[in-house]
């Protein structure tokens, strides 16, 4: 079987939302998100009904798959080893070097570092693919999170050598700031999965990848 090529941790990173995307929304929304050009996306859900996302996990996965992209589970290492897919963790979700011991070594595993160099330099030496500070913006998914800054994204960009992910209120008009600040991926949850239609989620995603080709 021929070896999966290494992915490109550049572009628009999508992140469900449960509640955004209940009444049947995930999976229509998630595949309009991809057409529009999302590189990776980050299925995050709370619930304790493990064969539900065992399930909403495989259907994403095949998805990901059609259009190219890479699927990244949140906070469950158990679940995308099982699926062979990618890993995201927060603070308190585990450490990094047990879920890299579980999945495969290339599998792409990203950190959460909310508003903090230190926190960044400490997944990059724990074997991090990738590293995410927020919030940048007013953000309704983490109203209460610490603010980052545009300066810590030129710090890091400085001192990382790790794809930067931006989070937190991201939209198409604060958009440019960061990729200029020095930001690899943008990810986004309601300004992508808070649109009214699945044909509008497209539309989205496009003007949102279309920031990375100038």
């Amino acid at each position: 079987m021929k070896a999966a090529a290494p992915v490109k941790l550049r572009g628009l990173y999508a992140i469900t939302d449960s509640q955004l995307l209940a009444e049947g929304k995930l999976l229509p929304y998630v595949e309009a998100a991809l057409q529009g050009g999302v590189r990776l996306l980050q299925y995050r859900d709370k619930s304790a009904d493990e064969t539900r996302r065992l399930r909403e996990a495989q259907t994403l996965q095949a998805l990901c798959e059609r259009y190219g992209a890479c699927l990244i589970i949140n906070d469950d290492a158990e679940l995308a080893a099982r699926l062979g897919v990618g890993l995201h963790l927060g603070q308190s979700d585990g450490s990094l070097a047990a879920g890299r011991a579980l999945l495969r070594p290339r599998a792409v595993i990203g950190a959460t570092c909310h508003a903090r160099l230190d926190l960044a330099e400490q997944a990059a030496r724990d074997g991090a693919s990738y590293v995410a500070f927020g919030r940048f913006f007013d953000s309704l998914t983490k109203p209460g999170a610490a603010p980052a800054t545009l300066e810590l994204l030129q710090q890091a960009r400085a001192r990382l050598n790790l794809p930067i992910v931006a989070i937190g209120g991201v939209t198409l008009d604060n958009a440019p700031t960061l990729l200029a600040a020095g930001a690899d991926l943008l990810a986004v949850v309601h300004g992508l999965f808070g649109a009214p239609s699945a044909e509008q989620v497209r539309s989205r995603a496009e003007a949102f990848s279309a920031l990375f080709h100038p």
